[in-house]
Parts: C-alpha cells; structure tokens; sequence
C-alpha cells in the first residue's frame, strides 16, 4: 500500500523535506514553485491540485436507485494531481501496516488537522496510469505536441 512503502524511507529521508509523485501523470508542473509555495504554506503536506473535467456521464444514487443522470455534464473539479512536498512530520499520518493507503487515512487526517495545502496548477497534466493514455501522450510526442516540455 502507499502509505506503508512512504513509511519504508523514513530511514533515508531523515529530517529532510522531500518531493514525492506516483509517477503515473505527466505534467509541466515547475517544481521549484512548487516547493517554494510549500514552505511559504508551513503545512506538513502540499498536494498539487489540478483542474479536471469530467469526461463520463454522472449518476446522483440513494439506496439503490438514481436520483439523477448527466450524461457528459462536464462537471468540474481539483483532483490530485499526484505531486507532493512533504516534511519528516508526515510520517506521523503513516503506519508501516500492509494496510495503510496515503490517499485514504493519511491524507484525510492531514485534512482535518488543516496540514495539507494544495499548490493549483494550471499547466498541463496528464494521467499516465492506462494504455490508452500511454497511446495518446505517445501521439502526442510523435506529433511535436509535448506539452510537458518547455
């Protein structure tokens, strides 16, 4: 689990602020502002947030049934974009257990103690988690579009 692997380096990053990504996402992200912006935040955890529209029709359920559908409603909102700033501290939100997912407990507990700050990005991002988005960021390449190259 994500938790549990972050937890793993404890030994190695010592007390020393780190950078931290999933390495599924593509993004011209300036990591230099980003940890600029992470410091000036003091919070132990900075999360890189970037705009993402809905692609999918949505459905509104209570107990089984739909209350509404959207198809395609283009709603909007932050997502995790998967760029992270952390301080030694966070490894007090984190267990070494099989069982500790960053993106669940961690992350939510760094929420609630107002310890997570979101650094928004407005440049571009691409998820590089499926085969179909490997195949489009390759077109892309292929075509000069590499918009994650400056």
């Amino acid at each position: 689990m994500t938790g549990g692997r972050i937890k793993k380096a404890q030994e190695y990053i010592g007390n020393e602020t780190f950078m931290l990504t999933y390495a599924d996402g593509l993004a011209d992200i300036n990591l230099l502002d980003l940890l600029k912006f992470h410091k000036n935040s003091g919070a132990i955890a900075t999360v890189t947030g970037v705009n993402h529209i809905s692609q999918f029709g949505t459905l509104t359920v209570k107990k089984g049934i739909a209350e509404s559908f959207h198809e395609k409603s283009q709603s909007e909102g932050i997502i995790n974009g998967g760029f992270f700033v952390l301080e030694p501290k966070v490894f007090e939100y984190l267990t070494d257990s099989l069982i500790c997912i960053f993106e669940e407990e961690s992350l939510k507990n760094l929420v609630l103690d107002r310890e997570l700050a979101v650094y928004l990005h407005g440049g571009f991002w691409m998820a590089a988690d499926t085969y179909k988005n490997v195949l489009e960021l390759n077109e892309m390449w292929k075509q000069g579009k590499n918009l994650w190259a400056k």
